[in-house]
């Protein structure tokens, strides 16, 4: 089908039109920069917003119009480190044939070993979560190394692509995002410097996990080459990879070391893949815990 209809640009419109309404974004350059990146295919445009905010350090979205090819969005929302509130993440990939979506609000510590955290933002957000796993059923085989990531909401769901299932996807980005923006309104602010410490190493491991294994990197690198790929991963999507902390990828995750000292690029290193949710309707993680 033509994909020029399922455009994502009214994704991100709405996001900020909401964001202005609750809060004040502040634009942050490299934006600019990528308004000024020469895509090697001259059909592809490449869109960029980047803001911070009260109590968000990074709010951007990263759009690639293939006209009729393909369809991409990345947008994220991401405190500062004295919260320890969730992370907005919508990633979404859609071409003629089929749509590949993740949408949550990921959590800064595992909400499978972590009750606390799970009650404290999850619990309310148990029925959203449930409508939409309903409309957007499970996507077939994940790798358990996501799992501590993904949030008991997590929608994670591929389908045919078509304008229905489409306006589903919308309506679940507006219900999602509304949510989010109101846990960041909600948000008292952590005093205790210690906690502010681990929120930042947290946020610190999960921009490292995601710029270290980003499945958008090849395609970005056919559009803009191999650096301005890198360049756009490590600062732009997931800024504050090589400045919130001095920790490697490595360090996070020893397990993919190789004998060489270099990491193992594969996607699933220990653990097994979940062919079904592995929460149940009441956000209980019944899956096995590797």
């Amino acid at each position: 089908m033509d994909l020029s209809s399922l455009s994502y640009h009214k994704f991100v419109n709405f996001a900020m039109e909401e964001a202005r309404l609750c809060t004040t974004l502040t634009p942050l350059p490299y934006q600019e920069k990528v308004r000024t990146m020469k895509v090697k295919d001259d059909k592809t445009v490449l869109h960029a917003l980047s803001y911070q905010a009260p109590k968000i350090r990074l709010l951007r979205s990263l759009t690639i119009d293939g006209g009729s090819a393909m369809q991409v969005l990345d947008f994220a929302g991401i405190p500062e480190p004295m919260f320890d509130m969730p992370i907005f993440c919508a990633n979404f990939f859609t071409i003629p044939s089929l749509s590949i979506i993740v949408l949550d609000l990921n959590p800064m510590y595992d909400t499978r070993t972590q009750q606390d955290y799970k009650e404290k933002y999850y619990l309310k957000l148990l029925p959203l979560g449930q409508k939409y796993a309903e409309l957007l059923p499970w996507g077939d085989k994940i790798t358990s190394e996501s799992l501590s990531f993904f949030s008991p909401i997590v929608i994670w769901t591929k389908f045919a692509t078509s304008q229905t299932k489409h306006d589903v996807l919308f309506s679940a980005f507006r219900d999602y995002f509304k949510a989010w923006l109101e846990l960041v309104d909600q948000a008292l602010p952590e005093t205790n410097s210690l906690q502010i410490l681990h929120n930042k190493e947290a946020q610190h491991r999960y921009l490292t996990w995601r710029a270290e294994k980003d499945p958008g990197h090849p395609l970005l690198k056919k559009l803009v080459g191999e650096d301005l790929a890198r360049d756009l991963v490590r600062n732009f999507l997931f800024e504050g990879a090589d400045s919130l902390g001095t920790k490697t990828f490595l360090d996070y995750f020893p397990e993919y070391r190789r004998e060489d000292g270099s990491v193992n690029q594969k996607r699933s290193v220990i653990g097994k893949s979940y062919e079904t949710r592995p929460w149940n309707s009441n956000g209980e993680f019944i899956g096995e815990m590797s």
